[in-house]
């Protein structure tokens, strides 16, 4: 059975899932209810997993594998791509299923939890091969592979070549710059960096990997990919949904922790990047890093200008009345965390000399968006010297990333008429249209993508570093600095005016998703 990263398809070998086992920390969390274990029965029906495969789930409730598998059953038929379940599928996937109950600083529930797995090794051949997946609360991570270590299960890739390990996860990696080098500190005391694997499921999507294929195999598109011929490239992340039952976590984290600077930063190295010497994933991601490092330092002077914050407040979505941030559950009523940010970055480099870069992402927005526009320079308008010639738009490129996955042009033409009359057409590119076929969930790609041993799609030490490099200071700036005027956008809108300001003073404005 192999597996092929779509990212490199076509231009290296596919890779082979590897026989092992996968331990779920935190297994009774709503990350394995909605992705991971779908994931898992997604590949399973595609032919993608490994013959030789289990799952533990690492959990503090008291559960048995009965009851467990049972609950896995009503979180497949609720979550997963692919339905109706497959009963006889289902029935050979959920015998690969353990449960194991114990806290996570318990020494004794790791000592039976490697028993455990020579047991499961012994029973599906899977190799001694580990992947440990830490679906918990990042003040779990460094306990967690501390213990791990502690009881012999994390192999030394120094010294051991028959059997490898692991270790996948979940962001946020710290939240400034001084705990993501802690915790990068923390954890290569007891991994190498080779078996860290930083998950960033935006990196999972489709659209997002066909960023690389887009720019690089297509010679038009990359032949104009710079400042000669592009004016601005605009990232958008909007969200209808407010911040429902994550009150607290968002009352520490906030839209900048959240979105922008793990998914928002991403792909912008993906789509700023320079080609990379090799189709591997080390070349790859140094030329992701580079980027990030090439990001101009956002002043302090002129901070409030170009890096927006903004609120929401009541309003309406969907023509359904619903409350602002301050009103949520288990929020300060007088709470200063922002739920939309908007920033304009300026890489110095020659690609992306005088381009503008805009990113925006927020909640309680008019609709579900995640999309990239490259607006391109306006050609010379002396051939059309009519008024409607005033009115031409400029050639833009969207890249949705969800939902519709595609691509679009926007260019000019003119209208059927006895006037030279010009207005804006679109070719539009949809996945689901032109394949037949729903993608594989990000998920789904990830963790094949980690049995694999591809680390291509997940972000390496210095890529987290150089982003927190560059936002800290924006942290910091808005702690000493609390705003006077949230909530300052009502839901259901874009966003606050300064948000809009911000491009109109430029002579620029945001596309309308």
């Amino acid at each position: 059975m192999t597996f092929s990263n779509p990212l490199l398809e076509g231009t290296r070998t596919a890779k082979s899932a590897e026989s092992c086992i996968l331990v779920i920390f935190g297994a009774t969390g709503d990350l394995t209810a909605r992705k991971l274990i779908p994931a898992l029965y997604n590949l399973a029906r595609d032919g993608q997993l490994p013959a030789h495969f289990a799952c533990v789930a690492f959990a503090r409730r008291d559960k048995t594998n009965e009851t467990f598998r049972n609950e896995l059953l009503e979180d497949v038929n609720n979550y997963s791509r692919s339905k109706p379940v497959d009963a006889d599928l289902w029935k050979s996937f959920r015998e690969k299923i353990f449960y194991h109950q114990s806290e996570f600083d318990n020494d004794d529930g790791y000592e039976k939890l490697n028993h455990l797995l020579h047991q499961l090794d012994a029973q599906f051949d899977t190799k001694g091969n580990r992947v440990f997946y830490l679906s918990t609360q990042p003040s779990f991570f460094t306990t967690i592979v501390e213990k791990l270590n502690q009881h012999h299960l994390i192999y030394n890739p120094a010294t051991i070549k028959d059997k490898w390990t692991r270790v996948i996860i979940e962001k946020p990696f710290g939240h400034d710059l001084e705990s993501a080098k802690m915790l990068q500190q923390e954890l290569i005391q007891h991994l190498d960096e080779s078996q860290i694997y930083r998950i960033d499921h935006y990196l999972g999507k489709e659209t997002v990997q066909n960023l690389f294929v887009f720019r690089f195999g297509n010679p038009i598109f990359e032949s104009i990919w710079n400042n000669n011929h592009i004016d601005n490239i605009q990232i958008s992340v909007s969200e209808e949904m407010g911040i429902g039952t994550r009150g607290r976590f968002w009352e520490e984290a906030g839209m900048l922790r959240d979105i922008v600077q793990n998914h928002v930063m991403q792909l912008l190295s993906l789509v700023a990047m320079e080609p990379p010497a090799k189709l591997d994933a080390d070349s790859i991601r140094d030329e992701k890093v580079k980027v990030l490092e090439s990001i101009r330092p956002l002043p302090l002077d002129t901070m409030d200008d170009i890096a927006i914050r903004g609120q929401y407040g009541p309003g309406y979505i969907n023509g359904e009345p619903v409350k602002g941030y301050r009103e949520e559950d288990n929020v300060d009523p007088h709470s200063s965390v922002e739920t939309y940010v908007a920033l304009q970055l300026i890489i110095d480099n020659w690609r992306w000399a005088g381009v503008p870069f805009y990113v925006r992402a927020g909640k309680r927005l008019p609709k579900r968006s995640t999309e990239i526009a490259i607006t391109f320079k306006n050609a010379p308008r002396f051939l059309f010297k009519t008024d409607a010639a005033k009115e031409i738009e400029p050639n833009v490129l969207v890249i949705r990333i969800q939902p519709d996955e595609g691509i679009s042009l926007k260019m000019n033409c003119k209208v059927p008429a006895l006037t030279t009359a010009i207005q804006p057409v679109k070719m539009d590119f949809r996945y689901g249209a032109y394949f037949g076929s729903t993608p594989p969930e990000a998920y789904e790609r990830l963790i094949c993508d980690c049995m694999a041993g591809d680390n291509t799609l997940f972000a390496r030490d210095d890529e987290v570093i150089a982003s927190w490099k560059l936002l800290t200071p924006l942290l910091n700036h808005w702690a000493n600095q609390s705003p006077i005027d949230f909530p300052n956008y009502q839901s259901g809108t874009w966003g606050p005016e300064a948000s809009e300001k911000m491009l109109k003073l430029q002579g620029r404005r945001w596309k309308l998703i």
